[in-house]
């Protein structure tokens, strides 16, 4: 394992693995509203596998390194899904390559479900093998997005940093994939705390691989205020629901108008979803 790791930091300064470019689309967007609400879902997708047993990770593992028909399909089921939503944050996305059948996947469900502006967030990139992102997808065209590379021992983890409406008072959305490790992930939560400090309207929406109650009590998260969605919200497995691992946690002054997860077993991991009434401007 060691030996691995400083193998992998030595293609990170030879810039071969990480970091790696973003990729953008931007078609004509909806105005960001300012009064009204806005629906958002996170979304462990899986590379589009298909995942509904434990036995699965071993008999369909091939498809983590091979190409198969039934992945787009699954995409195909996805894109139905984020029709719904104004904004989308993905995580476990394939860029293009070989896996994917060099589709970019952040790409391919923005166009499916409508969403004209999109973003792809490169962590981890292996080349033809694979290009482990995260994603945005948006109806509005946001103030900014900047990517944020997390701190851990094994490069490949990163963060979006999304502000959409007023640039005085903006809302600004932190799109994590967070490692599984506790103490990396204290870590990467007080290098994200540091980045946006000082900002009011927050919403961190992603893959933490931690219960919401460690998340709010034992790092920094816990200096924000943020509301937790209700204790009965768990998405994985996502065929026997047992650990809630994907949240939205937002500011406790944003009201929550509806929130939970959303049975729709495609992936090994369940959405979740909220409608959030935006403050007056």
């Amino acid at each position: 394992m060691r030996r691995w790791v400083s193998k992998l930091r030595e293609k990170v300064r030879d810039n071969e693995t990480f970091p790696s470019p973003a990729v953008m689309g931007h078609l004509p967007c909806e105005p960001f509203p300012e009064h009204r609400h806005i629906r958002l879902i996170t979304f462990n997708i899986q590379v589009g596998i298909n995942t509904a047993s434990y036995r699965h990770y071993l008999t369909r593992s091939w498809q983590h390194f091979l190409p198969s028909e039934q992945r787009l399909r699954n995409l195909d089921r996805i894109a139905v899904l984020l029709k719904q939503y104004d904004i989308a944050a993905l995580q476990e996305c394939d860029g293009g390559s070989i896996r994917s059948g060099h589709v970019n996947q952040v790409q391919y469900l923005a166009e499916r479900s409508g969403h004209p502006f999109w973003y792809q967030q490169l962590n981890r990139n292996l080349g033809r093998f694979a290009q482990h992102s995260n994603g945005l997808l948006s109806r509005f065209s946001p103030l900014s997005v900047e990517e944020v590379q997390l701190p851990g021992l094994i490069p490949g983890r990163g963060a979006i940093l999304v502000r959409y409406g007023l640039e005085e008072n903006p809302l600004v959305l932190v799109i994590v994939h967070l490692a599984l490790g506790a103490r990396t992930q204290r870590q990467q939560i007080e290098h994200l705390v540091e980045r946006i400090q000082g900002y009011r309207n927050l919403v961190f929406m992603g893959d933490f691989n931690a219960h919401a109650d460690r998340l709010l009590g034992q790092t920094a998260l816990s200096r924000l205020n943020l509301e937790p969605l209700p204790e009965h919200t768990k998405s994985f497995p996502s065929w026997r629901p047992e650990r809630g691992l994907d949240h939205i946690l937002v500011s406790g002054h944003l009201s929550i108008r509806n929130a939970g997860v959303v049975r729709f077993p495609v992936s090994d991991h369940l959405p979740v979803a909220l409608d959030i009434a935006l403050p007056d401007a």
